[in-house]
Order: C-alpha cells, then structure tokens, then sequence
C-alpha cells in the first residue's frame, strides 16, 4: 500500500497556498496542486505560462512541510531548506521560497529569516 496523507491534509493545503498565492502573488492566476504519495507538487500559472515552483513533502502534520525546489536545468527537485535556516516550514513559507526565486521577488524571504539580535 502506498503511503499517503489524510484529505484533510490535502484539503488544508489547498486552501492555504490559494490564499497566501491571492494575498502575496498577484502575478499568479491559477495555481495547481497534485498530491503523489507523501508529496504534493505545486504549479502556478502566469500570464508567462504554467511553471513547477516546487514539491512538499508531508512530515506528519498539515503545518509542517519539507519542500524541494524544481530545477528548470534539470527538470527535477532540488531538496532545499528555509531561509529561516530550518529544514522544516508551513507550505505558506515554502510557496514564497519558490515565488521569491522564480518570480523575481527575493523580498518574500524577509520574513522567513530567523531574528538578528
């Protein structure tokens, strides 16, 4: 039996990327989410097209996310971590990862940083 994650989860996901893509990524006009097993493969699309952004691994909770970056040059996903420095984030702070990287706006992982001081 392949191993997978509840609905729910899968429902939760849905709704929390929709909303972060409607209140931080104008440039997103539809985004698309496919679950395979534990992972949950997230494309946007723009008036440039249809892109792959990146891939979510469930680690058990529909908090936390592992994500992987795809890789255009390789056509696959490159496992990454936040720029909180953690290897572990919400699927809002995994969308803005792959955002700030292929829609040009590094301003996103502002707030993903861990504190300074």
């Amino acid at each position: 039996m392949a191993v997978t994650f509840p609905e729910s989860t899968k429902i939760s996901v849905r709704q929390r990327l929709a909303a972060r893509a409607r209140e931080r990524w104008p440039q997103i006009t539809e985004l698309q989410m496919h679950h395979r097993g534990v992972f949950t493969y997230v494309e946007a699309t723009t008036e440039a097209g249809t892109l792959p952004l990146c891939r979510l691994r469930y680690v058990g909770s529909a908090h936390d996310w592992q994500v992987a970056i795809y890789r255009a040059s390789h056509d696959d996903y490159q496992e990454s971590i936040f720029p909180s420095g953690l290897p572990i984030g919400t699927c809002q702070d995994a969308l803005d990862l792959a955002c700030g990287l292929y829609l040009g706006d590094p301003t996103a992982w502002q707030d993903l940083r861990p504190p300074t001081n």
